[in-house]
């Protein structure tokens, strides 16, 4: 599903120059979840946003679901995160004024996806993530736990091959965090999905199938 051959990254130029990342070679399997591990300048970011089109490498090469990310325009790039990768980030990202079952339908009326079968799909993810009966709830009314199950539902609702999600547990506590990690294996499980996830949190790690350590923008261990 994911491969990243020899990519290199670096942002500025002279002295001031970051290298965040440094010749990253691996492979995801479809049906794994794979998780990264890392202190915070180690790259895992950097390598999210380039495995999901939102960043480009300055060299080697990403395949996503076959494709070679380099030979995408911008409207390829943008129909790759449209409708083959989905999204959950530490922030969360919903929209205050909308309830719970608009934030996950947001996708799919980007994608123009009709009335009915918006509503049928908004409703299973919903249910999928626990949250039925806060459909009609907006995220201020929500838990934090709750908001990114929200998020979780929001990411799968085009129904993508591959989820990242950049430190989904990052503002919620241990327990919370540990149930929208299972819940993120589930959902792999249960809709055949591949999964790229970055956690700093060693008591997540058992929960993935294999985990990537990133360092100074290299992987140093698997």
């Amino acid at each position: 599903m994911v491969r990243v051959e020899d990519v290199h990254k670096t942002y500025g130029r002279g002295d001031a120059a970051v290298r965040a990342l440094r010749g990253v070679s691996f492979e995801v399997p479809r049906g794994e979840l794979v998780a990264l591990k890392g202190r915070s300048d180690s790259g895992k970011t950097t390598l999210l946003d380039i495995v999901g089109g939102l960043d480009t490498p300055d060299a080697g090469r990403v395949e996503v679901d076959g494709g070679d990310l380099a030979g995408l325009d911008e409207d390829g790039l943008l129909a790759l995160r449209r409708d083959r990768v989905g999204f959950v980030f530490q922030s969360f990202g919903l929209l205050p004024v909308l309830t719970a079952a608009a934030n996950v339908g947001v996708p799919m009326r980007l994608r123009r996806t009709p009335p009915r079968e918006r509503e049928q799909r908004v409703a299973l993810l919903l249910s999928l993530v626990g949250l039925a009966d806060h459909a009609a709830q907006r995220p201020g009314e929500l838990s934090g736990g709750q908001q990114q199950r929200v998020a979780v539902a929001r990411a799968l609702a085009n129904e993508p091959a591959l989820l990242i999600a950049d430190e989904p547990t990052g503002q919620l506590d241990a327990e919370t965090g540990r149930a929208v990690m299972e819940l993120l294996r589930a959902v792999v499980r249960s809709e055949g999905l591949t999964a790229l996830v970055a956690t700093h949190d060693a008591t997540l790690l058992g929960l993935a199938d294999r985990v990537l350590e990133l360092r100074d923008g290299r992987i140093v261990a698997e």
